[in-house]
């Protein structure tokens, strides 16, 4: 049924019954009764996607993750950031449309998105350091958040967690349990995660007049795998102990580890980075750095939207504490 036809048979103008849709305040209560009445019962629904088109407002939101499909199901980290973002925007009444990129058609498709008007505002989660796209982003007007901070720009939205600090911890808590050798598994260094959790356990050696051992410093991918046969290559270096920058990779450095004959934690304690679900119950269980991951993804929605209902406003950076969870991989 049109809406000219309920305007119709209520006896008003097709305005009115679109103000009594709307709750418009400027309707008399008798007229809002019989139009409300007249919608029960002819199970008027009202056209949502006009409704939307007409406000200029699609209420959708993008979510661009640009990384591989598999990595979505096996990185915990990913579940929890879209559980959070959803969780918000179904309370908000928005939708959210989900990319999975690599970087290449991260730029093709987010200048489509930019160009074409199809949502209200984007959110970028594990985008690459200096990243061109972020430039037609700032062009084309569109709202958008960072899911971790850019370096090189201080003109941006984003949500992110205090890597340097967390990082940095992890490893202090490895150095004052006097151990020697203490070797990292990092993220991609290209990432900000990857580079900031990078700096903190470089930070960590500083600190103490140390300067820690390049041979000992490999660069991994986030993944099981990529700990796995980065761990193998850290072996014959003799670590004590490692820093892996992912819970997921410390899942296969630990297998790497007890493949090889090496005790966890006493021929080489091991701490991890995000305190995943089943970090608690690996063998043996995970030490490592908390953070709010699902939480994360509420901020960067609640953030978004309210820079979409409120324009642009200076840029909210805004920085989640961390906290180092010690179990027994790490020695207590």
């Amino acid at each position: 049924m049109l809406i000219e036809e309920v305007a119709k048979l209520s006896g008003v103008s097709r305005s009115t019954v679109s103000r009594v849709i709307n709750n418009d305040p400027n309707v008399k209560e008798s007229t809002r009764t019989r139009v409300k009445e007249v919608i029960r019962k002819v199970n008027y629904r009202p056209n949502t996607v006009a409704r939307r088109l007409a406000s200029g407002r699609t209420k959708i939101i993008g979510l661009v993750l640009p990384t591989a499909q598999s990595s979505l199901f096996t990185d915990p980290f990913f579940p929890g950031l879209i559980q959070g973002i959803t969780t918000v925007c179904n309370a908000k009444d928005y939708s959210v449309m989900l990319w999975l990129t690599n970087q290449e058609q991260e730029r093709t498709q987010t200048q489509q998105l930019a160009s074409e008007s199809l949502l209200d505002g984007l959110i970028i989660a594990s985008y690459f350091i200096n990243d061109p796209i972020l430039e037609t982003l700032l062009k084309s007007g569109m709202p958008f958040l960072l899911i971790g901070r850019d370096p090189s720009r201080n003109n941006l939205n984003y949500v992110d967690a205090d890597n340097v600090h967390g990082a940095r911890e992890a490893v202090v808590h490895l150095l004052r349990l006097d151990r020697h050798r203490v070797a990292t598994i990092t993220g991609p260094t290209k990432m900000i995660a990857g580079a900031d959790r990078r700096e903190g356990y470089e930070l960590a050696f500083r600190e103490r007049g140390l300067t820690p051992d390049p041979a000992l410093m490999v660069e991994g991918d986030f993944t099981e795998s990529g700990g796995y046969t980065c761990m193998l290559r850290l072996i014959p270096q003799n670590p004590d102990a490692v820093f892996v920058a992912s819970d997921a990779m410390a899942l296969g450095a630990l297998r790497a580890l007890r493949e090889s004959g090496k005790r966890v934690p006493e021929d080489v304690a091991v701490v991890g980075f995000d305190d995943i679900p089943s970090a608690e119950h690996m063998n043996p269980p995970l030490t490592t750095v908390r953070q709010n991951i699902q939480g994360m993804g509420q901020l960067a929605a609640e953030t978004l939207i309210q820079i979409i209902n409120q324009g642009m406003t200076p840029p909210h950076r805004l920085v989640l504490p961390t906290e180092l969870i010690i179990r027994a991989s790490s020695g207590l």
